[in-house]
């Protein structure tokens, strides 16, 4: 049975070392889909083998050199993830990475097992879609940088969102657990990695069975982590006064890369709902200049 202990890792539980985040396929008990976040000082750099992974290098607060194969990518990244979204580096299996960074960086390795080589790139952050989804209280931001539509990957799916105090994102609630031609539901592993603005901030994540075996409402606080093997998850509720971020990592045995889903049927109305509604005028937050 499905309990909170598998899903549910507060801040500092899922480090290894320096790292406050490794989450492999072994740890989450899956086979897919990974995320590990890294600090390096001013001057530091680490070297990394990819293995059978392919990775994105996303900076969440600084910037860094990454070198891979005969190729430097320089990502001037952010002041901080809730600065609008960052320009990456895409990085193939079986290779080395080198990343380095002159003044600090924090550094997020969405991550997947995958088959196809691909070779290392770069994107800009002015290429990165920008998209503000929903309307009234459950508008959000969504920075869609490694969805299958967006840039290429073999298995690897990823993307930003970013909530205002109040908010709800993740809504409706849906799944993507089963394969299903009709409705084009795909099986996904996915992480869900939370930050918080200000003091204390906080917000409230939920995941249950659709069969009823288990059904899991948590207090997310920055750090945090939460794995969703299975079921619906949502909503995503950003306390008032705290704007919230996640980064989403997804990943499935699919040939072609999808993130089709299917709603929860009692809740599927609320998007009927939205065009009778105006999105949030307090999005989009941190447009690149």
């Amino acid at each position: 049975m499905t309990t909170k202990e598998d899903l549910y890792l507060p801040a500092g539980t899922a480090a290894a070392g320096a790292d406050p985040v490794v989450v492999t396929p072994e740890r989450a008990g899956w086979t897919y889909s990974s995320l590990r976040v890294l600090g390096l000082a001013p001057g530091e750099a680490r070297v990394l083998e990819t293995g059978g992974e392919e990775l994105a290098v996303l900076p969440l607060a600084g910037s860094c050199l990454v070198e891979v194969e005969a190729k430097r990518f320089t990502l001037a990244g952010r002041a901080s993830v809730f600065d609008g979204p960052s320009d990456f580096a895409y990085v193939p299996i079986e290779t080395e990475v080198r990343i380095s960074s002159a003044g600090g960086v924090e550094v997020a390795l969405p991550g997947a097992r995958a088959t196809r080589r691909l070779d290392p790139a770069y994107c800009p952050v002015g290429e990165v879609r920008v998209e503000v989804r929903g309307a009234g209280d459950a508008t959000r931001q969504v920075h869609n940088f490694l969805s299958p539509d967006a840039f290429p990957a073999d298995k690897l799916c990823s993307v930003e969102v970013l909530t205002p105090p109040g908010n709800f994102s993740s809504y409706p609630p849906h799944k993507h657990d089963r394969e299903d031609p009709e409705t084009g539901e795909a099986v996904l592993e996915e992480i869900y990695y939370f930050r918080f603005a200000g003091e204390g901030g906080h917000g409230l994540f939920r995941v249950y069975a659709a069969e009823g075996d288990f059904d899991v409402t948590e207090v997310m606080r920055d750090g945090d982590v939460f794995l969703v093997p299975r079921g619906y998850h949502g909503p995503s509720v950003a306390v008032p006064g705290h704007t919230m971020y996640f980064l989403n990592v997804l990943a499935g045995p699919a040939p072609e890369r999808t993130m089709c889903y299917c709603d929860d049927p009692t809740q599927h109305w609320i998007r009927e709902r939205w065009a009778e509604e105006v999105p949030d005028p307090r999005l989009p937050i941190g447009q690149p200049g």
